[in-house]
This record gives C-alpha cells, sequence and structure tokens, in this order.
C-alpha cells in the first residue's frame, strides 16, 4: 500500500485536550486510597507521543492552565519528542484533571474538565501556524466535540469538504461527557467526513444499534472514509481501504488496563500508513503499540524493543497469531 494521497512529509497535528491524571497507588479503589501517582492523559496526546517514539513527527495543539498540572503535561507530552509549540497557556482557565477508580468491574473515570482551558479551544486554532503549516494529517477524536460548543465547532470546521490536508477521526465515545444531547447524532456524520477514521465494534453497537454485528455492517453505516478501521476488542481489527477489507487478529497480551489501548493502536496503524505498509502490516503495528498500553496501569506505555517488533512485523500468519506479548 502506497502512502495515502495527500499524506505528505510534515508532521501529524493532534488536536484535543489533555489532562492531569490521578490514579491510586498501589492499584486499589479511589474511596479506599490512601496516595495517587500524578501523569497526564489525553486522547490526542497519546497518539502523538506513540507516533514520535515510532519515528514519525507530531505535533500537539491544545491549550492549559497557567498552573503546575498544565505545565507538568506539557513537559511530559514534550519530552517523548512531540513538538508542543502549538500549545496554549489560559490564563484564567484550568487545566483539566481525571480521577481513576480501579475496581472488580474495570476502572472507571471521573472528569473534572468543565471549563478547562482545552475546552475554550475554537475553530480559530485550525488557522494557526501550528495546526496548518505543511501538516500530513490532523488527528482529532469524538472527545472534543463533547467538551463545548466551540470544540464541536472546531472540529466540524476541519472535516469540511476541501480541506487543505487528511483529517484522520477516532470515535472515541466517551458517555460520561455526552449529557445534554445524543452522541449518536453528533458523532455519526464526523466519523463518516474523515478520511481515516477509526471505531471499535462494541462502541459502534453502542451509538447507532445492536444490528451492527460485524466490522463489515460497520462498513455499511460509514462508507465515507476512504479507510475504515473497525477494532473488536481482543480478537481482530479489520481494515477496509477502499472496497477491499484486510483483518489482523489481536496479540494475547497480560492486560494490566486497557484504557489508552485504542489511542495506541491508531497511532501504531497511522506510522505504518506513513511508513507505506500495506495494511496488515499497518494492522499488525496497530496492535503492537495498543500492547503498549495494555501492559500498564497509565494511559502510555513503553514501546516493544524494536528487534521484536521487527520479527512480529515480518512474522507469518500462524506464527503472529500465536505470539505473546
Amino acid at each position: 500500500m502506497s502512502t495515502p494521497p495527500g499524506l505528505g512529509p510534515g508532521p501529524v497535528v493532534c488536536v484535543g485536550e489533555t489532562m492531569a491524571a490521578m490514579a491510586p497507588a498501589p492499584l486499589a479503589p479511589l474511596a479506599a486510597a490512601e496516595s495517587l501517582t500524578v501523569d497526564v492523559a489525553g486522547a490526542e496526546s497519546n497518539v502523538a507521543m506513540y507516533l514520535a517514539e515510532h519515528g514519525i513527527s507530531a505535533r500537539w495543539v491544545s491549550a492549559v492552565g497557567d498552573d503546575p498540572f498544565g505545565r507538568r503535561v506539557v513537559d511530559r507530552v514534550a519530552a517523548s519528542g512531540v513538538d508542543v509549540t502549538g500549545v496554549r497557556t489560559d490564563p484564567t482557565r484550568p487545566t483539566g484533571l481525571l480521577f481513576k477508580d480501579p475496581g472488580p468491574d474495570g476502572t472507571r473515570v471521573h472528569y473534572y474538565r468543565r471549563g478547562s482551558a482545552a475546552s475554550a479551544l475554537t475553530p480559530k486554532v485550525l488557522r494557526e501556524e501550528a495546526a496548518r503549516s505543511a501538516a500530513a494529517l490532523v488527528h482529532l477524536t469524538g472527545i472534543t466535540p463533547a467538551l463545548s460548543a466551540t470544540c464541536r465547532a472546531l472540529v466540524e470546521e476541519a472535516l469540511v469538504p476541501g480541506r487543505p490536508c487528511p483529517v484522520s477521526f477516532d470515535v472515541n465515545h466517551r458517555p460520561a461527557l455526552w449529557t445534554e444531547e445524543p452522541a449518536s447524532d453528533v458523532l455519526l456524520p464526523l466519523a463518516d467526513s474523515a478520511d481515516i477514521t477509526f471505531v471499535g465494534l462494541d462502541e459502534a453497537q453502542a451509538l447507532w444499534g445492536d444490528a451492527l454485528t460485524d466490522s463489515a455492517a460497520v462498513r455499511g453505516l460509514l462508507p465515507g472514509p476512504g479507510m475504515l478501521v473497525v477494532k473488536d476488542g481482543s480478537r481482530a481489527a479489520t481494515a477496509f481501504v477502499g472496497t477491499a477489507s484486510y483483518t489482523v487478529p489481536a496479540l494475547q497480551v497480560g492486560v494490566v488496563e486497557p484504557v489508552g489501548a485504542g489511542d495506541a493502536f491508531a497511532a501504531g496503524f497511522l506510522a505504518g500508513l506513513l511508513r507505506s505498509y500495506d495494511p496488515v502490516r499497518a494492522l499488525r503495528l496497530g496492535h503492537l503499540t495498543a500492547a503498549s498500553a495494555l501492559r500498564v496501569t497509565s494511559d502510555h506505555g513503553p514501546l516493544l524493543p524494536p528487534p521484536r517488533t521487527a520479527e512480529l512485523l515480518a512474522a507469518d500468519e500462524e506464527t503472529w497469531a500465536a505470539s505473546n506479548v
């Protein structure tokens, strides 16, 4: 597969909010925690960090508060090799916060982001130098339009026909953020307007109905993207490229926490595209990058050693399917 039309040599520009993330240490329900660790969490910056670690030029565009959490967020993202010159410091609004609450049925997340610096982002950022300067691709998620009316307008403007560069969009449905209108009505036209769209089969069913029983049904609902990637949890991922489709089973991974795995998968797949990988190899790199997030309690974990990654990218189908990471 050659690099998709319109993907040039510039950076992938990831636009969206990143928060300071608090988690119990050691891992336990939040109500019983005696101490917390401080990390960062943001879907778009996660993608940018993994891209940078894969050797792909990445820029994160956002806003943070003029507070210690904002400085910590920017420093953490920059430390991964991401260009943060497009991040604005808001003197009047705070950096958003989240608290992870692990439990026997999974991890709940409590958000404190209303009125945050990033929730005040507007379409204006798309016309600023950091977002429009020779970008290979703009990456957005369905989290951003849930934050405010101006954030929704930003995403809608980024996806208008005739846009200056391709856009990838990860549906990334967060039910807790959608309290005033149905997420299904907002996210469907956005997902169908992108050049590359990522969606989980389970979230597609939650948003648009149980009749979406497989990836082909999701493709029928979303015919617009030139590339559609449907992730089926720990089972497989399917990429629809035009009228063709390619499916790669997921790796066997010792899962510590699933938060952040979808962002990692998107970054791996996009890195594969920018390296002109064929669809199967790009999906494999998505799975391998997702494993980095699955094996840690934070949203972002270290990539596998390069020799192991190269070995698995080149493996035959039987070896791939039997591999543990």
